[in-house]
């Protein structure tokens, strides 16, 4: 709709209309700026925003040969960015994708959420003493099949003496990541989606790297051990937060677990 449009509207009457209307374009706005900051996506953006200025200008200063190499390029600029910014792109759907369609996901009852992260926690704390790496994560609503496949099938209870059996660096599994769906182990061995954003930590190492991928991905959450100094971190969204204590840990999977358990319940 032109700019003329939407005046003629306004001055018809339907101002509420138009009101809302620009409401929801610019909420759409904030949270697709909201989802592209510190990734990838924000630097490409910045480059087709360079771009289009730069266009503008050539032909302002009568930069003629300039100009039409960039309108050569501009028409390719849709399939770049889709190209570009899949991952991006397939997140930002997800986020926006309705809840109701991914709720039989994770039909587990608040007593055996509790149950799993205590004993997640049981081993988390004892790899941590011991130095030993871990990579657990904790599938919400999104489903994580394509990652699961990479694995070794287990569907196990979640024990925390079968966690530590699973990351003994004698084992074949253990360099690989644990993934627990409906409160049971799915599977071992994993391989999971290295984060390709750019000004990540250089301390950062290839397992949380690949926890901040995992996260950036899914809407999973994925709990890290570091071999190199036993520090517990928690990778949410694209975040990674460390520092974790036993009962910290226990507090905030207990918080991010049992949230849409919550939902369920209150709408029986």
């Amino acid at each position: 709709m032109e700019p003329s449009q939407i005046l003629s509207s306004l001055k018809n009457g339907n101002i509420w209309i138009g009101i809302l209307d620009i409401w929801v374009v610019a909420y759409l706005v904030y949270r697709l700026l909201l989802l592209a900051r510190g990734t990838r996506a924000a630097q490409i953006l910045g480059g087709l925003a360079t771009l289009f200025i730069a266009l503008a200008l050539s032909r302002y200063l009568h930069l003629y040969t300039l100009h039409w190499l960039l309108q050569q390029i501009l028409p390719l600029g849709p399939v770049a960015v889709v190209i570009l910014l899949y991952p991006e792109l397939r997140h930002a759907l997800e986020q926006f994708g309705p809840r109701f369609w991914s709720k039989g996901l994770n039909l587990v009852h608040r007593e055996d959420v509790s149950g799993m992260v205590n004993q997640v926690v049981l081993a988390i704390e004892r790899l941590s003493h011991d130095k030993v790496g871990a990579l657990v994560v904790c599938e919400r609503q999104i489903g994580l099949d394509e990652f699961i496949q990479t694995g070794t099938p287990m569907q196990a209870e979640v024990t925390a003496q079968l966690l530590l059996t699973l990351f003994y660096k004698g084992t074949a599994l253990h360099d690989g990541a644990v993934i627990i769906r409906k409160g049971r182990i799915a599977a071992a061995g994993c391989l999971l989606p290295l984060t390709d954003r750019p000004r990540v930590d250089a301390e950062v190492h290839t397992r949380h790297k690949a926890a901040i991928g995992m996260s950036e991905n899914s809407d999973a959450v994925v709990i890290i051990v570091s071999e190199e100094t036993g520090t517990i971190s928690l990778a949410v969204a694209g975040k990674l937060v460390r520092g974790f204590r036993a009962d910290t840990l226990r507090e905030r999977l207990n918080q991010l677990l049992q949230v849409m358990h919550s939902d369920l319940d209150t709408s029986k």
